[in-house]
């Protein structure tokens, strides 16, 4: 049982260091906080409640089952974290924010409270790693501790249900995403956890021996239900930051053509960009140099290489915006291969054409231009020079 709750801590640990990636941001927004907290107070009731874990802690303390305490605090204290966390996703006035926030700190740390007391009156000198629940089930003050834990534990999940079912109909997008896969962990959470520790428990009231419920069925389901949780309270969060590296990637190879042509002109310093921006970093790196390139090559644009090589994308079946792309590739092709030559060419009057991408602010100008410099046999004609001298 131990690899199984390990395995689940790190999987929730890696989510955490996720959102986590940026300290001082995540401290500044107390919804990033409150999610990193959740996330990781879910991370330590697992490594907590293994029995490996347990058999540590009560060899450290000297003290038999001391670890149950400590993990029934624990997921205590997770409930709260997630009490909290959709407190601050849900918004609202800031009075209301911090007010409910006090209230669920101040119920569940009383119940924390409680379940120390009750194990300190408690006499439980045989140590029980996988059964302690209902080991103990009829045992003065250790039967009241483990009621009480589990009792909270199934506020804190019928609370949570009522706020994501409302909720989810009235947001979109990501976000109902994640309320869905809140639900689902929610319901694993309450058949895996609640339903079969309960049930084992009162076996043991009325005679019974269904301990397999607590000790084989419990902790798997509830693990795969607390990664259900915590993908969907990351999934919002980090889902538009993917999205937008994503199609940086993709934008960044799709430039690929263009920066091919005009990298040689380009004079802007090359950044050093985090691991964590690399992509849309580079992707911003990228146009600058161009923008820088495409400023160099301007004073040699022919104006009639894009005028001849306009009415030849038209020619060919282009639309008219098609034909304008090819016919400004065309001139910068052709700017680029003068630029490069041992003698360019030198205008008296350099043009005063700019190219309708350095106007633009959005990459997709950048983008259209670069798929017609490696597409187009316009721009080919106008890279091997055959455009004016074709038509003088």
């Amino acid at each position: 049982m131990s690899l199984v709750v390990y395995l689940a801590a790190l999987l929730l640990a890696l989510s955490a260091i996720l959102l986590f990636r940026r300290p001082r941001a995540a401290l500044r927004n107390p919804l990033t906080a409150s999610t990193c907290a959740a996330v990781s107070m879910s991370a330590l009731c697992f490594i907590c409640s293994a029995p490996v874990t347990l058999a540590a802690v009560n060899r450290l303390t000297g003290i038999p089952n001391f670890g149950a305490p400590l993990t029934y605090s624990m997921i205590s204290a997770y409930s709260c974290s997630l009490i909290i966390l959709l407190i601050q996703w849900r918004g609202g006035p800031s009075e209301l924010v911090r007010r409910s926030t006090r209230m669920a700190i101040t119920v569940f740390g009383l119940l924390i409270a409680a379940i120390i007391v009750l194990f300190t009156l408690a006499d439980a000198r045989t140590e029980r790693l996988n059964d302690l629940d209902t080991y103990y089930a009829n045992t003065p003050y250790m039967r009241e501790m483990i009621v009480l834990y589990l009792v909270g534990h199934g506020v804190c999940i019928v609370v949570m249900s009522a706020v994501c079912l409302k909720w989810m109909r009235e947001v979109t997008g990501p976000l109902r995403t994640g309320l869905r896969l809140i639900l689902i962990g929610l319901l694993l959470d309450v058949a895996g956890f609640e339903i079969a520790k309960i049930t084992a428990v009162v076996a043991r009231w009325l005679g019974h021996d269904l301990d397999y419920l607590s000790t084989s069925v419990a902790p798997p389901v509830v693990s795969l239900g607390a990664l259900f949780c915590s993908v969907g309270f990351t999934l919002p969060r980090l889902l538009p930051s993917a999205i937008v590296h994503w199609q940086s990637l993709n934008d960044y190879r799709r430039l690929t053509p263009l920066w091919t042509e005009v990298q040689w002109a380009a004079t802007a310093p090359k950044p050093s960009p985090s691991w964590w921006e690399l992509p849309y970093a580079r992707l911003q790196w990228l146009e600058v140099s161009i923008h820088d390139a495409l400023l160099a090559l301007a004073p040699l644009f022919d104006d009639r290489v894009r005028r001849i090589s306009l009415a030849t994308a038209l020619d060919e079946g282009n639309t008219p915006g098609q034909a304008h792309v090819i016919a400004e590739a065309a001139m910068l092709a052709d700017a680029a291969r003068q630029a490069a030559a041992p003698v360019g060419r030198r205008f008296e009057e350099p043009s005063t054409y700019r190219l309708h991408a350095t106007g633009s602010v959005v990459t997709t100008e950048l983008v259209e231009l670069a798929q017609a410099l490696g597409q187009s046999p316009v721009v080919a004609a106008a890279r091997r020079g055959s455009v004016i001298a074709s038509h003088d």
